[in-house]
């Protein structure tokens, strides 16, 4: 575990604004889970931040989520989901990819 997120955990009292690196550790999470999370809906940022701004979270609404069990395997849900779908687009784009010139000169050397 990262020791600066460890500190963070330890810490006795959390801030009431946490960031999303943050949230992630509070949660049980990656941080690059977090941003899939709030796609999703099922996070949700204070404020109305821009798309490319910092986000933040509320530190009593991470602890209710935090002891949900149902939010969890939602939670679950959607990452799996997301990489199912985004590993079928990975597999789609190789299938569609012109053949490398390597591969065309092993084809007409065996011929």
């Amino acid at each position: 575990m990262n020791p600066d997120l460890e500190r963070f955990l330890n810490l006795k009292h959390f801030p009431q604004r946490l960031t999303a690196t943050e949230a992630a550790g509070v949660l049980g999470l990656s941080p690059h889970e977090v941003p899939i999370l709030v796609t999703k809906g099922l996070l949700k940022p204070l404020g109305h931040p821009a798309p490319n701004a910092p986000k933040f979270f509320l530190t009593a609404t991470l602890k209710d989520l935090e002891r949900d069990d149902k939010w969890h395997g939602k939670a679950a849900d959607a990452l799996q989901e997301y990489w199912r779908h985004k590993n079928a687009r990975k597999l789609d784009a190789t299938d569609r990819r012109q053949p490398s010139r390597l591969q065309t000169q092993n084809a007409d050397s065996e011929n």
